[in-house]
């Protein structure tokens, strides 16, 4: 299975930090925060990881190489023009070819382990991971029903960022700047979208506040 990693954010909430590094490559534990995703991502087993990049682009491959030291093989999709989740995925999938593949977004952190990920359902177009609702998105995204994954429902949980889908997704969508959320909206209609409720901590690295809040947190499991 192939692997994407959504980068391609220009993170104005972070400005000034993001002004001249990339949100996904500012500093966790010392090192970029990207990092933490592509060392899951190799011993989960993976081999092959796409990032794709709009912001300061040239800035990925000058920081993380070829893979190698990582025992992957990453590659680069420049975007001059930031394409949104679905536009980024969709120019993507020539590469990211006809089986399922995940995608897990660059300015999350998580303690998911990618070994154990789950076989899509026969009919399924997408399978996602929720979170318990954080402060910033207390109103929730989507409703998780029995392993599956609805837009509407009394119980909304925050999406991770992170999720499986078949090319079969964007069938119909022309290349372009377009959200993600319809597309997962209207396959929720058709009963076609999994999901999972996340165990272990996650944070949407979305401010700088959460960012030292998140450090903190790390450093003080690791005490």
């Amino acid at each position: 299975m192939k692997a994407m990693i959504l980068a391609a954010g220009r993170g104005e909430r972070m400005r000034p930090l993001t002004d001249t590094t990339p949100k996904p490559l500012l500093p966790l534990q010392g090192r970029p925060m990207l990092e933490h995703h592509l060392e899951r991502l190799a011993r989960a087993g993976f081999r092959d990881v796409l990032i794709n990049t709009a912001w300061l682009g040239e800035q990925f491959p000058q920081t993380l190489g070829d893979g190698r030291r990582f025992g992957l093989a990453i590659h680069y999709q420049h975007e001059t023009q930031a394409l949104e989740t679905g536009g980024g995925i969709q120019r993507a999938l020539s590469w990211l070819g006809p089986d399922p593949f995940l995608v897990v977004n660059g300015d999350v952190y998580c303690e998911l382990e990618f070994n154990a990920l789950p076989q899509l359902g026969q009919q399924d177009l997408a399978h996602l991971w929720l979170v318990a609702n954080p402060a910033h998105n207390s109103q929730g995204d989507f409703a998780l029903n029995q392993g599956r994954v609805q837009a509407q429902g009394e119980a909304k949980l925050t999406f991770s960022g992170i999720g499986l889908y078949r090319p079969e997704l964007f069938a119909r969508c022309a290349p372009g700047r377009f959200p993600l959320a319809p597309l997962l909206r209207e396959a929720m209609a058709q009963g076609r979208v999994g999901g999972t409720a996340l165990e272990g901590h996650w944070c949407d690295v979305g401010t700088e506040q959460r960012l030292i809040e998140l450090e903190q947190r790390l450093n003080a499991n690791l005490g």
